[in-house]
């Protein structure tokens, strides 16, 4: 009978062809399972598996929410209806919490526990014993509040279970032709903005259409962090040469957008770049993703 895995087996450095083995036996062993799927690169991976292993006794839901851009939305359903998975799609509304709109640095929980419950109910009715998502190794290292809604609604990720990185994840994702292999990591809007600013309608619109732009433009890897009047953009250090050969055309659009000045983070992209603060606060993020 496989368990789920422990530290012991996340720290074992497995070959990479076993984790897949063990990836596919857990799924066997929970034999139908609902996905909560954002069309990203583990979670396309995590639904591939589980239907190669499972057929249609996998589910993927797909939710749209405020602070989820529509190009992401439909993106996810192209992907999961080319998979021939089963799809179920759905909304939440993160702005009717009052905890999620303070953005305070518990956001994260307030947001995932919203999202969790709501799929916990769509599964009870359904007749799906599990819900997984796309959680793996990389997640842990960082201030992830969500951590903790995911233990507390009772959320699998056998991604990590599995002690998978993303690296792996993208090198199988591109043996199996998955489209996401080299997909640009992607977080929710609010995410851009720094904690303890209100999170507004109008902010994520803004964020919406200037990092579009930027995707238009061709660049890969894109954030763009709002502070009240000022946008920051982080971009790869290898993209931040034509950022600059592109400064005319972006300030015009981002002014349009109503930011006063347009800034180029010279460190360029970086995952949980407003953690930062937190951080150098002295707060532990792994103490606070588990209490």
């Amino acid at each position: 009978m496989v368990m789920k895995a422990n530290e012991s087996i996340r720290e074992a450095g497995l070959p990479l062809e076993q984790k897949d083995a063990l990836l596919g036996d857990i799924f066997r062993e929970m034999g139908r399972v609902m996905i909560a799927f954002s069309g990203g690169v583990d979670s396309t991976f995590a639904l591939k598996r589980a239907h190669q292993v499972l057929g249609d006794q996998v589910l993927a839901v797909t939710a749209a929410s405020e602070t989820f851009p529509t190009r992401e939305f439909n993106a996810a359903v192209r992907i999961a209806e080319d998979m021939g998975v089963q799809l179920m799609k759905t909304e939440v509304r993160e702005f009717d919490n009052a905890d999620f709109v303070a953005n305070n640095p518990d956001r994260c929980y307030h947001c995932k526990t919203g999202l969790y419950t709501h799929l916990k109910q769509l599964a009870a009715e359904h007749g799906y014993p599990y819900i997984v998502d796309g959680s793996n190794m990389d997640d842990l290292g960082d201030y992830r509040p969500g951590l903790q809604a995911k233990k507390e609604q009772g959320v699998r990720s056998p991604l990590q279970e599995t002690g998978f990185y993303k690296e792996e994840i993208r090198t199988l994702s591109k043996e199996l032709g998955l489209i996401t292999w080299n997909k640009p990591s992607f977080a929710c809007l609010s995410s851009r903005i720094p904690y303890g600013t209100k999170i507004e309608r109008y902010k994520i619109d803004q964020l919406d259409e200037a990092e579009d732009y930027l995707y238009q433009l061709g660049f890969w890897q894109v954030r763009v962090r709002h502070h009240d009047k000022i946008a920051r953009i982080e971009v790869m250090p290898d993209e931040i040469a034509r950022i600059i050969e592109l400064k005319e055309d972006i300030y015009r659009k981002f002014t349009s957008l109503g930011f006063t000045y347009v800034t180029l983070d010279l460190a360029g992209y970086r995952t949980g770049s407003m953690n930062e603060v937190l951080k150098a606060a002295g707060l532990s993020s792994k103490k606070e993703a588990t209490s």
